[in-house]
């Protein structure tokens, strides 16, 4: 019997009780895990990986890489575990990442509250205990007062929507749930669909193998060098000196990274001062190229002038036009679809053994049993790669059958689209909390930032209900609708509603279109402390459920 478990008057064993649980044991799972266990909650977490890592668990194709630099990716909850840690590279790959998080559960002591290699299938709130009741893949049950979704906003990996995907006889693989032992594409034709963030990163490393790759466009992305190499050990130890006034920086930024992001606007700016900041930014590499100028995410005109720059680099680099024609985007704003940051992946497309298939002239038509056939062609393979993304920010919370009051079915509530309140909490789901869910920062921030935030909230959240002798905190179905409406306003004064993207569900055939995250990190992290200041406005606490 578990420290926790109990027993019903006959004296047969009942589900284990917990004050938390936690469903998974990523980056926000193991910090949750770490601030619940130091306020003395009764927490498990449900992992349905073998290990820690979340998304860093999953995806280990060929070039899995950090977009975010590695000094800013990491927990800031520690000086000493943020001084003893010593990245190697300025971006990290997934390896190093998977280490890190390894490195954090051996160092907190964080295994022995988790359950790996279990899936929850089911929550369901119990009204009259004030309790949720979650079933696992293992056929066994476990109560809590307060359930927490730590579930991941890219979790749920998406296939393509072609025929025939069962019939191909080759090696089949996606970028999102890679085997954990070694694929070589060493002699091999290789078939690559898609061509957001997983594979730019995994096409460069894919080509230097494959007897021939073949990589399947759809809608080019825009993307960056990262221009990455070894960390140099004196800025290191400077950040580390640095590290809690550059965290706290971060935190109060519009996207959560430090020192970065102009106040300039780019239709303000000489022509000529405008390119060469794209220049030093291109140089620099990463993420921060987006935010060369305050305007380029609000106005279209000053966004044509950094698309303008990145489109003509790829034609300087690429050397065949036609090639290069295709992989420059053209039909939405750029950073209105998360940026890619990779290392040599439009100069890929110069070896002889890489080939690009545009889908908007010729579709593909089915999978075959040989490979793939389109309007135009059929091509053979021993490899086909789905790089084609995730049912993200709901995908892993729909996957979970969520009950709240009187039955509600998560999926029902959110039929016609997510709402929250805060991106934390759902009217009618009371104790159940999300992180980085839908209309929160989350994906259009550094997760870290955004994640370490959410728990922290989250916690003294818990904390205050018991303290307060409450049982039960809920957001009010008004408060749900005000902020949502907040989050729609926010999005609209933006362009990045005009790109068929992820964030807006556009990649899941019949999800509804709603834009998902909020901007702004640190104007968000104010409102949440607002709550917070008011005694959790939105929310209704009560004894009972």
């Amino acid at each position: 019997m578990t420290d926790h478990e109990q027993r019903d008057s006959t004296g047969e064993s009942c589900a284990p009780e917990f004050d938390a649980v936690i469903v998974g044991a990523g980056f926000a799972g193991l910090y949750l895990l770490h601030r619940l266990r130091a306020l003395g909650f009764r927490t498990v977490v449900i992992e349905a990986g073998d290990g820690v890592g979340g998304t860093w668990y999953w995806n280990r194709y060929p070039g899995a890489r950090c977009d975010v630099e590695s000094l800013q990716y990491q927990y800031s909850f520690s000086d000493a575990l943020q001084r003893e840690w010593n990245w190697t590279e300025r971006y990290a790959a997934q390896p190093e990442i998977l280490a890190y998080l390894n490195h954090v559960a051996d160092r907190f002591d964080l295994r022995r509250d988790i359950r790996f290699g279990t899936r929850v299938m089911s929550a369901r709130f119990d009204e009259t205990r004030g309790r949720w009741a979650l079933e696992t893949d293992h056929d066994d049950g476990l109560v809590s007062r307060f359930c927490i979704m730590a579930t991941g906003c890219l979790s749920v990996t998406k296939l393509p929507e072609v025929p025939g995907l069962d019939d191909f006889l080759g090696r089949s693989l996606h970028t999102g749930a890679w085997p954990h032992e070694a694929v070589d594409f060493t002699g091999r034709r290789v078939g690559l669909i898609g061509t957001g963030s997983s594979a730019i990163q995994s096409i460069p490393v894919i080509a230097k193998q494959a007897e021939h790759l073949t990589v399947f466009q759809r809608t080019p992305s825009f993307s960056v060098p990262a221009n990455n190499g070894p960390l140099d050990p004196v800025y290191a130890q400077d950040y580390k000196d640095r590290y809690k006034e550059l965290r706290r920086q971060a935190g109060a930024s519009a996207f959560g990274f430090q020192e970065y992001f102009s106040e300039d606007l780019a239709m303000d700016t000489p022509s000529e001062v405008r390119e060469q900041t794209y220049e030093t930014l291109w140089e620099r590499g990463g993420l921060p190229y987006i935010g060369a100028f305050a305007d380029l995410v609000f106005v279209q005109e000053a966004n044509d002038t950094a698309a303008d720059f990145v489109r003509a680099k790829i034609g300087e680099i690429v050397q065949d036009p036609d090639t290069a024609a295709a992989l420059t985007a053209q039909d939405y704003p750029i950073g209105t679809k998360r940026m890619c940051v990779d290392i040599d992946y439009y100069a890929t497309f110069n070896r002889d053994n890489v080939s690009l298939v545009n889908l908007r002239q010729s579709p593909i038509e089915t999978v075959t049993a040989n490979g793939i056939r389109t309007t135009a062609a059929e091509y053979e393979f021993d490899d086909l790669v789905f790089a084609t993304g995730f049912d993200a920010m709901t995908g892993a919370l729909a996957k979970v059958d969520i009950q709240g009051r009187g039955g509600k079915k998560l999926c029902d509530a959110w039929r016609d689209g997510p709402r929250t309140y805060l991106g934390l909490a759902v009217a009618g789901f009371p104790n159940l909390f999300t992180v980085t869910g839908p209309g929160s920062p989350s994906v259009m921030s550094n997760m870290a930032v955004s994640i370490e935030q959410h728990v922290d909230w989250i916690t003294g959240c818990l904390a205050y209900v018991r303290s307060e002798g409450h049982g039960i905190i809920e957001a009010t179905a008004e408060a749900e609708a005000e902020w949502m409406q907040h989050v729609a306003d926010v999005g609209n004064s933006t362009l990045f509603p005009l790109a068929n993207s992820w964030y807006v569900g556009a990649n899941v055939p019949g999800k509804p279109r709603v834009f998902m995250p909020y901007l702004g990190v640190g104007a968000y992290a104010e409102k949440c402390e607002d709550v917070v200041a008011g005694g959790y406005t939105g929310f209704v606490l009560g004894a009972r459920a």
